[in-house]
């Protein structure tokens, strides 16, 4: 006769991973956005171009591309991640102050890159459209990163 011992293994719970875990939602929310900030920020600058509002004289690809599409697909999105992050960690007070201080941080750099001759605006083009531009578009990719959180959470 055999007297079979149930192992003591077989008493700990087997623990289930989560198919998709918070974090992993969090990341696939930043990503979504930055896509989505990306999308947008090629549409918006294919549309200002075509309207000859304003062009980017040195541009990868300028035979084939009208805007700069390193900074539309890299850089947009790389700094739509950190400009997430960063409002992630802030109340509300201080959002509106971080969207108003990256406005006017970025409406520079334009002045700026226009100097260098990477961008030019049409004459009658006044500075203070670009820092309502920036501050409606950091408010929108901010609620969609929120809405598209919302939904995976």
């Amino acid at each position: 006769m055999n007297i079979v011992k149930r192992s003591k293994k077989w008493n700990l719970r087997l623990s289930r991973k989560k198919p998709f875990s918070v974090k992993s939602k969090t990341i696939a929310a930043y990503i979504l956005t930055a896509l989505f900030a990306s999308w947008i920020g090629t549409y918006l600058d294919l549309y200002f171009v075509g309207n000859e509002w304003y062009s980017f004289p040195l541009r990868p690809y300028s035979a084939i591309f009208t805007i700069n599409i390193v900074f539309t697909l890299i850089g947009l999105p790389i700094l739509t991640a950190f400009f997430l992050y960063f409002m992630g960690k802030l109340n509300i007070w201080k959002k509106g102050v971080f969207i108003i201080i990256v406005s006017l941080v970025m409406t520079l750099v334009e002045k700026q890159s226009e100097a260098f001759g990477w961008f030019n605006h049409h004459d009658q083009w006044e500075h203070s459209y670009s820092f309502f531009g920036y501050c409606f578009f950091m408010i929108i990719v901010w609620k969609f990163f929120r809405w598209v959180n919302s939904i995976m959470n």
